[in-house]
């Protein structure tokens, strides 16, 4: 894919950390980026700062999603990428021992269902009504190509820590949409991959820097290399490189400074 072509993108969870860095990179390399998020005041400073436009989305809600592409298109035009960034998900253990009871307790249904809703359900909801829209564009290129989905998984897709039975598993789930979600899109043109963020130096992990400074060390200290947490930067980057690279499809990336995640 060209980035001459004054082409639009969606970023979704984009009012900070890795959907803000996409955003950023997407503006720079001349897309018109539509900023989706429910955090309105953080979402319009990320469309200011690069010049899009903010629409408040929640990824949860498929009548929110449809008016927020409508939005973005009636703006911007058709999309031809997507970053989806957003989540929202529930921590716990399998089983668990909760002083409050002084006994055992499960992660209920529920909750499990919460970040099944939040991330895997989301995910598809994101990728399935962009390329709805995609398949009615012109091709961009010879090879027939429309458009581009990058969705986020997380490194805890294949080292899921203690009490992230639901995220971890949900973030694998994620990665399994990728295959056979670019096999249904291929005769469209349309791409599709996931990326897995390591530990990345987003609000919530600096605030770890802040009130525990020993902590922040250590994690900095677990990347093999470099030995630091990401930068937002280094995702945007590679959602750059998965947008220009057309032979980019069905792939799960790993963008983690080669770490592994222990169980705790």
């Amino acid at each position: 894919m060209k980035f001459d072509q004054g082409l639009a993108a969606v970023v979704t969870g984009a009012a900070s950390g890795l959907g803000k860095a996409s955003a950023e990179a997407l503006a720079g390399a001349g897309f018109k980026v539509a900023v989706f998020d429910v955090n309105e005041e953080g979402g319009k400073a990320t469309a200011d700062g690069i010049g899009g436009t903010f629409h408040l989305v929640d990824i949860t809600d498929e009548d929110s999603v449809v008016a927020g592409f409508e939005a973005a298109r009636a703006a911007n035009g058709q999309e031809r990428v997507l970053v989806h960034c957003a989540q929202i998900s529930k921590n716990g253990k399998t089983v668990g021992y909760d002083k409050a009871i002084g006994g055992y307790k499960r992660l209920s249904s529920e909750d499990y269902a919460f970040s099944t809703q939040g991330i895997l359900v989301a995910s598809y909801r994101m990728a399935s009504i962009a390329a709805l829209g995609m398949a009615e564009a012109d091709p961009l290129n010879e090879d027939g190509e429309r458009g581009c989905i990058i969705l986020t998984s997380s490194a805890a897709a294949q080292d899921g820590q203690i009490g992230q039975v639901a995220y971890g598993s949900c973030k694998a789930g994620v990665n399994g949409l990728v295959l056979p979600m670019a096999r249904d899109l291929m005769s469209l043109g349309i791409r599709v991959n996931s990326i897995m963020p390591g530990i990345f130096a987003t609000p919530p992990m600096l605030g770890v820097k802040d009130r525990a400074p020993e902590v922040w060390e250590g994690l900095n200290a677990s990347v093999p290399f470099p030995k630091r947490l990401g930068h937002p930067e280094e995702f945007g980057s590679l959602v750059l490189e998965l947008a220009r690279n057309a032979y980019f499809n069905g792939q799960a990336l790993r963008l983690d400074g080669a770490i592994r995640m222990p169980p705790k």
